[in-house]
């Protein structure tokens, strides 16, 4: 079936029935209004016109995120590097502008600049995320999300378009430890289960399913996705359509009340159906055939959870709490095969800093060591890895925020291998070994 047609008979659908999700309202009055200091961005209340449209159900994110972080020992490269993103999320409520019940629209513009140390570490997990979006290294602009949704019920919704499958609210979505680097951890192991990108791509077309058991999407969420495995940014993602190229995405969310105090569990299941190269090669087939091996498929399965321990107030997001992540892949071709993460996170810790931020976070990932089998002997490239990251997100003002950010990284790569001048002037490789990283950062997020 055409996108078109599918996006008309949602349509027709949502219009037909007389029963829709009627969103719960949780935000302030007048969230824009205020003087700058105290205000939840820089530029305000647009003299009246941003705080009317959101009655209306039109709302506009806009930020820009800069990071500054070298590799202070250890690593690759002792170097520094700065980059930076910038984003603007538009979202339109069909009910509230008074068309019709139960649609959404969501779209999203990024763009980003270089540069980054993520290779310079040694570390398969990137340590400055928020330069992978739209797509590394920088100097990337594209429209990253242009979707809709319609509910059919309160508790049943079809979705169809283009996604960031990495949102501040979707994608393994977890209190203390969720995102894309612009505001909590920096270090993708500690935003979202990596396998999670492994297999599905991080902006691309796709259709699905939204389920509301409690008609309350903060309560429980269950989404089903059937998405391109080709999409990026950059591109619109029609031309790159393909039947034997599909992900498949499956997630759960549900809000517990554990100690009277607020958590989450979530689990999730994401399959691959594209052809990958496989981790296992035999040098005699590469020079025989002159291509890779190659492996059908992959698929992998996440758990995480959040629980807080301490609320100055019941259901309030503040206080401090843990989180944890647990994850399986196949192992070849994603070599992650077994992933963890855990840590202390927390929100608004003192009454007169409630925008302040704090997390202190550990992660292992345990490779299938991929490997080259030689005539003589097999050649083994990576170890496990492992890594800590603490930070603390100083809100200046609501608006502008900094973040001091130190993470310590012992990468999955063993060490480099150098072609350098010999005795008697011919050629040798020489190894040299990689150290455990330090990386120190500095982060300013402005809110505009």
């Amino acid at each position: 079936m055409r996108p078109t047609t599918i996006v008309a008979v949602i349509f027709l659908l949502g219009i037909s029935l007389s029963t829709w999700v009627v969103a719960q309202d949780t935000s302030p009055k007048d969230p824009y209004s205020g003087d700058i200091l105290s205000r939840s961005t820089l530029t305000g209340d647009w003299w009246g016109s941003r705080n009317q449209l959101a009655d209306k159900g039109i709302t506009f994110d806009l930020s820009v995120t800069e990071v500054g972080q070298g590799v202070v020992n250890g690593g690759k490269s002792g170097v520094w590097e700065y980059g930076g993103r910038g984003d603007m999320v538009m979202n339109a409520d069909s009910g509230k502008l008074g068309l019709w019940p139960g649609g959404f629209f969501n779209f999203e513009l990024e763009g980003n600049w270089p540069s980054a140390v993520n290779s310079k570490t040694g570390a398969l997990m990137p340590v400055n995320s928020n330069q992978l979006y739209p797509l590394p290294p920088g100097d990337i602009f594209g429209v990253t999300a242009l979707n809709f949704t319609q509910f059919l019920s309160p508790y049943f919704g079809l979705t169809i378009g283009k996604y960031a499958t990495v949102t501040t609210t979707s994608g393994d979505m977890n209190e203390f430890a969720h995102g894309k680097g612009a505001t909590n951890f920096m270090n993708l192991a500690l935003n979202f289960y990596p396998g999670f990108a492994f297999t599905v791509p991080y902006s691309t077309l796709g259709a699905g399913v939204v389920v509301l058991p409690t008609k309350d999407p903060k309560e429980a969420i269950v989404t089903l996705l059937v998405m391109s495995t080709n999409g990026t940014a950059k591109t619109s993602g029609f031309e790159d359509l393909n039947g034997n190229a599909i992900s498949v995405a499956l997630e759960g969310r549900v809000r517990t009340d554990f100690f009277g105090l607020t958590g989450h569990q979530l689990l999730g299941t994401t399959y691959s159906d594209k052809t990958f190269t496989s981790i296992d090669q035999r040098l005699g087939s590469i020079i025989e055939t002159r291509t890779f091996m190659a492996v059908k498929g992959s698929w992998n399965v996440y758990y995480n959870f959040d629980q807080y321990l301490y609320q100055p107030k019941k259901g309030v997001d503040r206080g401090v709490g843990l989180f944890g992540r647990l994850g399986v892949s196949d192992g070849n071709p994603d070599f992650m095969k077994f992933f963890g993460s855990f840590g202390v996170g927390g929100k608004g810790m003192f009454e007169n800093r409630p925008h302040d931020e704090l997390g202190l976070g550990f992660y292992y990932i345990n490779i299938n060591n991929p490997s080259l089998q030689g005539p003589l002997q097999t050649r083994n490239f990576l170890r496990d890895e492992y890594g800590f990251e603490a930070f603390y997100d100083v809100a200046i003002t609501p608006w502008l925020l900094l973040t001091p950010d130190l993470q310590v990284i012992r990468g999955a790569q063993k060490d480099t291998v150098n072609i350098v001048q010999g005795p008697l002037g011919l050629p040798r490789i020489q190894k040299n070994s990689i150290d455990t990283s330090i990386v120190l950062g500095v982060r300013l997020q402005m809110v505009f």
